[in-house]
């Protein structure tokens, strides 16, 4: 049975328009909180983030001449030498001379492949470095998410009591609940986000970059749902005890 393909790739409208919501409900519901900013923050983000791993997924075309300019120049030259050292070894030539041609000649190849070596992965170098830059974008969104939601600790909640250090707690049950849960969701789309970079250029590197991320977003949203479930949990024993 044949697995229709958008069911194996991700597609960035879906992602973008999950976040364009999500900007709208924290700012209908928390508009003054600094995590209002980060959503929204996050979701001018997306869109060129979207399009540069999309773009990943093209042929660079004017590194690609640029490219093979440079490899027929090598090739060339790779020629013309060796028309010139068959010159010099038909003549009279002293073993002197011929070692140190024979050196040259090979500290020119040498150098010649290196270069060659380096523009044919420079398309690939290039994306990678790209890549690699939009990943490490995201990733400090995540550790921005994660600040906003620090300070949320429903030991409150559960009657924990308060020092003159302690943060404010301002939010009743259902708001912190709300909170948390949009703090896990902004920490999943940017996930998903990360992920576009592998689907269009499925490099070892950018794919463990991706990976790492994933990683961060899954443990981070892991912290966020056992205070979740804590909060829940002292709901459900303050509605007891009324």
């Amino acid at each position: 049975m044949a697995i229709r393909p958008e069911y194996q790739t991700l597609d960035e409208r879906a992602i973008l328009k999950q976040l364009g919501l999500l900007r709208l409900r924290v700012a209908e519901r928390f508009p003054t909180r600094g995590l209002a900013a980060t959503v929204a923050h996050l979701a001018d983000v997306a869109r060129p983030a979207a399009q540069e791993a999309a773009s990943l997924g093209k042929s660079n075309w004017a590194l690609r001449v640029l490219s093979l300019v440079v490899i027929l120049t090598g090739a060339y030259g790779f020629y013309e030498l060796s028309v010139l050292y068959r010159l010099s070894v038909g003549g009279d030539v002293a073993l002197t001379e011929f070692a140190q041609g024979l050196e040259a000649a090979l500290n020119i190849m040498l150098i010649t492949g290196l270069v060659i070596l380096f523009f044919l992965r420079l398309e690939s170098r290039f994306k990678r470095v790209k890549a690699l830059n939009g990943l490490y974008r995201l990733r400090a969104i995540a550790h921005v998410i994660d600040m906003h939601q620090l300070t949320k600790d429903p030991s409150s909640i559960l009657g924990a009591s308060r020092t003159s250090s302690s943060p404010l707690r301002d939010l009743d049950d259902e708001q912190l609940l709300r909170y948390l849960d949009y703090c896990a969701e902004m920490l999943s789309l940017t996930g998903k986000l990360a992920a576009l970079y592998a689907q269009y250029f499925p490099d070892p590197t950018v794919i463990a970059a991706v990976n790492d991320i994933e990683q961060l977003t899954t443990n981070l949203s892991r912290k966020i749902w056992q205070k979740i479930m804590l909060v829940q949990q002292g709901s459900a024993v303050n509605s007891g005890g009324a």
